[in-house]
């Protein structure tokens, strides 16, 4: 699976996913600083699941109704990058497919799936 991390993502999550053999872009070594719309127009050109902890692209996506090739936006505060890393694995093991073109919600205990409508 391809993702885009942004910066904020913490490095663990994106080597735990590189590590698990899948192609991921990291904005922090690639263009720190870059805008919200760059990152998701970029996530959009190459076919990648945005991963982010901004909730800023949910604005983006749901209310300008900006496309999306899926969002996985992490709300893990409080547990370690490594915890932080596992629950995103297990999220992708779980639910692979079903996170394209959908906007997910990853916290500690639940994976809220929302599908795009079309």
């Amino acid at each position: 699976m391809k993702f885009l991390a942004d910066e904020g993502v913490d490095r663990q999550v994106v080597e735990r996913l590189r590590h698990s053999g899948h192609n991921v872009w990291y904005v922090a070594e690639m263009s720190p600083g870059i805008s919200d719309d760059v990152v998701l127009d970029l996530a959009n050109k190459e076919g990648a699941l945005l991963l982010t902890a901004d909730k800023d692209f949910g604005e983006l996506v749901h209310l300008q109704r900006r496309i999306s090739s899926g969002v996985l936006l992490l709300r893990l505060g409080g547990i370690s990058p490594d915890s932080k890393a596992e629950r995103v694995m297990i999220a992708v093991g779980e639910h692979g497919d079903e996170l394209l073109q959908a906007f997910t919600v990853v916290t500690a205990g639940a994976v809220r799936i929302r599908r795009r409508k079309t």
